[in-house]
């Protein structure tokens, strides 16, 4: 089974992949975790992405598609994947398919994890961190036991910027403007479906499963 997660941030893909991972015994391909692991081996990839990445700059679509190539050819991919967080633009969707056509592995299933943008704005913006050991919370579905301090060691607990209001917002709005081609790409491929990501984690998996 391979699989294409496609979701807005804080919708639950992770979350997703790893249960879908787990339960058909293929790996999840997190393009976040293969840039770490390519610049922590040092390898040729890992070192040109790293002088992308010290700029401050994106990590260029021909090298993240040519980390995909090396990881997708791997053994253990032979019997499917799970990709969460690639491609996020056309034009990288493209390279993958390429890609994907030229070592025969293509795409069986596109899932869009479908959230609203207020539920997203609620979920990112109520999050709450221990920065030492990275615990999080949030303040309406998980809290911690005196308000604004870690259960543990009592410190302040603070927000990400990541997960304030107006950047999430921002973020949003580049997945939307970025989301609509892809889903046209897909649905043309007749592979794309829709799953309600805001019920519980569970039912989320069961409606996936279902389409799959």
């Amino acid at each position: 089974m391979k699989i294409l997660l496609i979701g807005p941030p804080g919708g639950g893909k992770g979350t997703q992949a790893k249960k879908l991972s787990s339960k058909f015994n293929i790996p999840q391909v997190s393009t976040g975790d293969m840039l770490r692991d390519h610049v922590k081996k040092m390898s040729k990839l890992g070192i040109k992405a790293k002088e992308f990445m010290d700029q401050g700059e994106l990590v260029p679509d021909e090298l993240i598609l040519k980390m995909m190539k090396s990881k997708l050819s791997d053994d253990n991919c032979k019997n499917g994947y799970i990709l969460d967080g690639f491609p996020r633009t056309l034009p990288q969707a493209k390279g993958l398919d390429s890609l994907l056509d030229n070592i025969d592995s293509n795409l069986d299933k596109v899932i869009i994890i479908k959230v609203d943008d207020d539920v997203i704005i609620d979920r990112m913006g109520g999050r709450r961190v221990h920065k030492n050991s990275g615990r999080i919370y949030h303040i309406k579905y998980n809290p911690p036991k005196n308000e604004g301090l870690d259960d543990i060691t009592n410190e302040p607990l603070s927000i990400r910027s990541d997960d304030k209001k107006e950047t999430v917002k921002n973020r949003l709005k580049i997945y939307h403007d970025l989301t609509k081609p892809l889903i046209n790409f897909y649905n043309l491929k007749n592979i794309l479906f829709e799953v309600d990501g805001q019920n519980e984690i569970e039912d989320v998996f069961s409606s996936i499963i279902n389409k799959l």
